[in-house]
Protein backbone atom coordinates (compact mmCIF):
# COMPACT_ATOMS: atom_id res chain seq x y z
CA UNK A 1 0.00 0.00 0.00
CA UNK A 2 2.83 2.34 0.95
CA UNK A 3 4.60 1.65 -2.37
CA UNK A 4 1.39 2.33 -4.27
CA UNK A 5 0.85 5.65 -2.45
CA UNK A 6 4.44 6.71 -3.13
CA UNK A 7 4.10 5.89 -6.81
CA UNK A 8 0.83 7.81 -7.00
CA UNK A 9 2.36 10.92 -5.38
CA UNK A 10 5.34 10.85 -7.73
CA UNK A 11 3.07 10.56 -10.75
CA UNK A 12 0.77 13.33 -9.51
CA UNK A 13 3.70 15.64 -8.79
CA UNK A 14 5.05 15.07 -12.27
CA UNK A 15 1.72 15.87 -13.88
CA UNK A 16 1.38 19.01 -11.72
CA UNK A 17 4.82 20.29 -12.74
CA UNK A 18 4.09 19.66 -16.40
CA UNK A 19 0.78 21.49 -16.09
CA UNK A 20 2.49 24.46 -14.41
CA UNK A 21 5.16 24.53 -17.10
CA UNK A 22 2.52 24.47 -19.83
CA UNK A 23 0.61 27.29 -18.15
CA UNK A 24 3.79 29.34 -17.85
CA UNK A 25 4.61 28.71 -21.50
CA UNK A 26 1.10 29.70 -22.55
CA UNK A 27 1.29 32.89 -20.48
CA UNK A 28 4.65 33.80 -21.99
CA UNK A 29 3.29 33.13 -25.47
CA UNK A 30 0.26 35.27 -24.67
CA UNK A 31 2.46 38.14 -23.45
CA UNK A 32 4.61 37.89 -26.57
CA UNK A 33 1.52 37.89 -28.74
CA UNK A 34 0.26 41.03 -27.01
CA UNK A 35 3.54 42.83 -27.78
CA UNK A 36 3.65 43.50 -31.50
CA UNK A 37 6.39 46.14 -31.62
CA UNK A 38 9.23 47.59 -29.55
CA UNK A 39 10.05 51.29 -29.84
CA UNK A 40 13.10 53.08 -28.44
CA UNK A 41 11.75 56.46 -27.36
CA UNK A 42 14.13 59.37 -26.80
CA UNK A 43 13.45 61.98 -24.14
CA UNK A 44 15.26 64.72 -22.22
CA UNK A 45 14.25 64.08 -18.59
CA UNK A 46 14.82 67.62 -17.33
CA UNK A 47 11.65 69.33 -18.53
CA UNK A 48 9.11 69.12 -15.74
CA UNK A 49 6.14 68.45 -15.89
CA UNK A 50 6.46 66.79 -19.30
CA UNK A 51 9.56 64.65 -18.81
CA UNK A 52 11.44 64.39 -15.52
CA UNK A 53 12.83 62.03 -12.89
CA UNK A 54 11.01 61.34 -9.62
CA UNK A 55 12.65 58.94 -7.16
CA UNK A 56 15.01 57.94 -9.99
CA UNK A 57 12.03 56.95 -12.15
CA UNK A 58 11.15 58.60 -15.45
CA UNK A 59 7.73 60.24 -15.32
CA UNK A 60 5.76 63.18 -16.69
CA UNK A 61 2.89 64.06 -18.99
CA UNK A 62 4.62 62.81 -22.14
CA UNK A 63 5.82 59.64 -20.44
CA UNK A 64 2.38 58.70 -19.14
CA UNK A 65 0.66 59.46 -22.45
CA UNK A 66 3.15 57.39 -24.46
CA UNK A 67 2.90 54.44 -22.05
CA UNK A 68 -0.91 54.49 -22.19
CA UNK A 69 -1.06 54.52 -25.99
CA UNK A 70 1.62 51.82 -26.18
CA UNK A 71 -0.21 49.57 -23.71
CA UNK A 72 -3.42 49.73 -25.73
CA UNK A 73 -1.61 48.87 -28.96
CA UNK A 74 0.72 46.10 -27.82
CA UNK A 75 3.83 48.26 -28.10
CA UNK A 76 6.78 47.86 -25.74
CA UNK A 77 8.52 51.15 -24.88
CA UNK A 78 12.24 51.37 -24.16
CA UNK A 79 13.14 54.85 -22.89
CA UNK A 80 16.42 56.41 -24.01
CA UNK A 81 17.53 59.54 -22.15
CA UNK A 82 19.59 62.25 -23.84
CA UNK A 83 19.94 66.03 -24.03
CA UNK A 84 17.17 67.84 -25.90
CA UNK A 85 19.49 69.11 -28.63
CA UNK A 86 20.67 65.54 -29.24
CA UNK A 87 17.22 64.04 -29.81
CA UNK A 88 16.87 64.65 -33.56
CA UNK A 89 20.47 63.54 -34.29
CA UNK A 90 19.77 60.36 -32.28
CA UNK A 91 16.60 59.79 -34.31
CA UNK A 92 18.36 60.31 -37.63
CA UNK A 93 21.20 57.95 -36.68
CA UNK A 94 18.82 55.17 -35.63
CA UNK A 95 19.70 55.23 -31.94
CA UNK A 96 16.03 55.91 -31.18
CA UNK A 97 12.81 55.30 -33.10
CA UNK A 98 10.73 58.14 -31.72
CA UNK A 99 10.93 61.40 -29.75
CA UNK A 100 8.62 62.20 -26.83
CA UNK A 101 10.04 65.27 -25.16
CA UNK A 102 7.72 68.30 -25.34
CA UNK A 103 8.99 69.00 -28.85
CA UNK A 104 7.12 71.63 -30.85
CA UNK A 105 6.34 70.88 -34.47
CA UNK A 106 7.89 73.50 -36.76
CA UNK A 107 8.54 73.79 -40.49
CA UNK A 108 12.29 73.72 -39.86
CA UNK A 109 12.12 70.46 -37.92
CA UNK A 110 9.74 69.00 -40.48
CA UNK A 111 12.56 69.01 -43.01
CA UNK A 112 14.12 66.07 -41.16
CA UNK A 113 11.33 64.48 -39.09
CA UNK A 114 7.62 63.65 -39.27
CA UNK A 115 5.28 64.68 -36.46
CA UNK A 116 2.10 63.29 -35.01
CA UNK A 117 -0.83 65.62 -34.47
CA UNK A 118 -0.23 68.06 -31.58
CA UNK A 119 -1.07 66.73 -28.13
CA UNK A 120 -0.52 69.96 -26.17
CA UNK A 121 -0.40 73.70 -26.92
CA UNK A 122 1.97 75.89 -24.96
CA UNK A 123 3.30 79.44 -24.67
CA UNK A 124 6.53 81.22 -23.77
CA UNK A 125 6.90 82.69 -20.31
CA UNK A 126 9.59 85.24 -19.42
CA UNK A 127 11.13 85.18 -15.93
CA UNK A 128 13.17 87.72 -13.99
CA UNK A 129 14.19 88.49 -10.41
CA UNK A 130 11.33 89.97 -8.42
CA UNK A 131 13.37 93.07 -7.51
CA UNK A 132 14.33 93.86 -11.13
CA UNK A 133 12.00 96.73 -12.04
CA UNK A 134 13.85 97.50 -15.28
CA UNK A 135 12.18 94.60 -17.09
CA UNK A 136 8.48 95.09 -17.78
CA UNK A 137 8.01 93.95 -21.39
CA UNK A 138 9.85 91.94 -24.02
CA UNK A 139 11.23 95.16 -25.52
CA UNK A 140 13.16 95.78 -22.31
CA UNK A 141 15.34 92.76 -23.07
CA UNK A 142 17.24 94.50 -25.86
CA UNK A 143 20.95 94.03 -25.16
CA UNK A 144 20.26 91.91 -22.07
CA UNK A 145 21.57 88.48 -21.07
CA UNK A 146 18.92 85.80 -21.54
CA UNK A 147 19.03 82.16 -20.46
CA UNK A 148 17.31 79.42 -22.49
CA UNK A 149 17.44 75.67 -23.04
CA UNK A 150 19.59 74.56 -25.96
CA UNK A 151 17.72 73.47 -29.08
CA UNK A 152 14.30 74.83 -28.07
CA UNK A 153 11.98 77.32 -29.74
CA UNK A 154 12.71 79.64 -26.84
CA UNK A 155 16.36 79.73 -27.90
CA UNK A 156 15.31 81.00 -31.34
CA UNK A 157 12.96 83.53 -29.73
CA UNK A 158 15.70 84.92 -27.52
CA UNK A 159 18.18 85.15 -30.40
CA UNK A 160 15.67 87.24 -32.34
CA UNK A 161 15.72 89.95 -29.65
CA UNK A 162 17.92 92.84 -30.74
CA UNK A 163 21.47 92.65 -29.34
CA UNK A 164 20.45 90.01 -26.81
CA UNK A 165 23.25 87.96 -25.28
CA UNK A 166 21.78 84.48 -25.30
CA UNK A 167 23.16 81.82 -22.98
CA UNK A 168 22.00 78.37 -24.10
CA UNK A 169 22.07 75.57 -21.53
CA UNK A 170 21.42 71.85 -21.77
CA UNK A 171 19.41 72.13 -18.54
CA UNK A 172 17.19 75.08 -17.55
CA UNK A 173 18.16 74.57 -13.92
CA UNK A 174 21.53 76.05 -14.86
CA UNK A 175 19.80 79.16 -16.23
CA UNK A 176 17.70 79.49 -13.07
CA UNK A 177 20.83 79.38 -10.92
CA UNK A 178 22.48 81.99 -13.16
CA UNK A 179 19.44 84.27 -12.88
CA UNK A 180 19.36 83.98 -9.08
CA UNK A 181 23.06 84.89 -8.99
CA UNK A 182 22.55 87.94 -11.27
CA UNK A 183 24.65 86.43 -14.06
CA UNK A 184 21.79 86.81 -16.53
CA UNK A 185 18.81 89.17 -16.67
CA UNK A 186 15.97 86.87 -17.72
CA UNK A 187 14.90 83.40 -18.81
CA UNK A 188 12.58 82.42 -21.67
CA UNK A 189 10.95 79.02 -21.15
CA UNK A 190 7.86 76.98 -21.85
CA UNK A 191 5.14 78.36 -19.58
CA UNK A 192 4.37 75.10 -17.76
CA UNK A 193 8.03 74.36 -17.08
CA UNK A 194 8.55 77.98 -16.03
CA UNK A 195 5.66 77.79 -13.55
CA UNK A 196 7.47 74.97 -11.79
CA UNK A 197 10.54 77.16 -11.37
CA UNK A 198 8.37 80.00 -10.04
CA UNK A 199 6.82 77.71 -7.44
CA UNK A 200 10.24 76.54 -6.27
CA UNK A 201 11.96 79.94 -6.38
CA UNK A 202 9.91 82.73 -4.74
CA UNK A 203 12.49 85.35 -5.69
CA UNK A 204 11.52 84.90 -9.36
CA UNK A 205 8.48 86.33 -11.16
CA UNK A 206 7.10 86.26 -14.69
CA UNK A 207 6.77 89.51 -16.61
CA UNK A 208 5.77 88.59 -20.16
CA UNK A 209 3.91 85.85 -22.02
CA UNK A 210 3.48 85.04 -25.72
CA UNK A 211 2.82 82.16 -28.11
CA UNK A 212 5.86 80.00 -28.72
CA UNK A 213 5.58 80.18 -32.52
CA UNK A 214 5.13 76.43 -32.87
CA UNK A 215 2.14 74.27 -33.71
CA UNK A 216 2.02 72.51 -30.35
CA UNK A 217 3.96 69.63 -28.77
CA UNK A 218 4.04 66.53 -30.98
CA UNK A 219 5.79 63.17 -31.05
CA UNK A 220 8.48 62.91 -33.74
CA UNK A 221 9.64 60.09 -36.05
CA UNK A 222 12.30 59.85 -38.74
CA UNK A 223 11.23 61.34 -42.05
CA UNK A 224 9.05 59.13 -44.29
CA UNK A 225 9.75 55.94 -42.33
CA UNK A 226 6.98 55.43 -39.77
CA UNK A 227 3.67 56.44 -41.36
CA UNK A 228 1.74 53.51 -39.88
CA UNK A 229 3.13 54.08 -36.38
CA UNK A 230 2.32 57.78 -36.59
CA UNK A 231 -1.30 56.87 -37.33
CA UNK A 232 -1.37 54.61 -34.27
CA UNK A 233 -0.24 57.49 -32.06
CA UNK A 234 -2.58 59.98 -33.74
CA UNK A 235 -5.45 57.64 -32.98
CA UNK A 236 -4.11 57.12 -29.46
CA UNK A 237 -4.05 60.86 -28.78
CA UNK A 238 -7.68 61.14 -29.92
CA UNK A 239 -8.72 58.16 -27.79
CA UNK A 240 -6.97 59.57 -24.71
CA UNK A 241 -8.94 62.78 -25.09
CA UNK A 242 -12.21 60.89 -25.61
CA UNK A 243 -11.93 58.37 -22.77
CA UNK A 244 -10.84 60.90 -20.14
CA UNK A 245 -7.22 59.78 -19.74
CA UNK A 246 -5.93 63.03 -21.25
CA UNK A 247 -7.87 65.17 -18.77
CA UNK A 248 -6.61 62.98 -15.94
CA UNK A 249 -3.04 63.83 -16.98
CA UNK A 250 -3.87 67.53 -17.28
CA UNK A 251 -5.07 67.53 -13.67
CA UNK A 252 -2.26 65.29 -12.44
CA UNK A 253 0.45 67.59 -13.78
CA UNK A 254 -1.49 70.83 -13.16
CA UNK A 255 -1.48 71.93 -16.78
CA UNK A 256 -3.85 74.42 -18.36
Amino acid sequence: MKKFLTAFLVAFTGLFLVACQNTKTENNASNEANTTLTLKVGTAPNYKPFNFKQDSKLTGFDTDLIEEIAKKNGIEIVWVETNFDGLIPALKSGKIDMIASAMSATDERRQSVDFTKPYYMSKNLYLKLKNNDSLQTKNDLEGKKIGVQLGTLQENTAKAIKNAQVQSNKDLNIAVLALKNNKIDAIVADQDTAKGFLAENPELVSFYQETDGGEGFSFAFDKNKQKDIIEIFNKGIDEAKTDGFYNTLIKKYELE
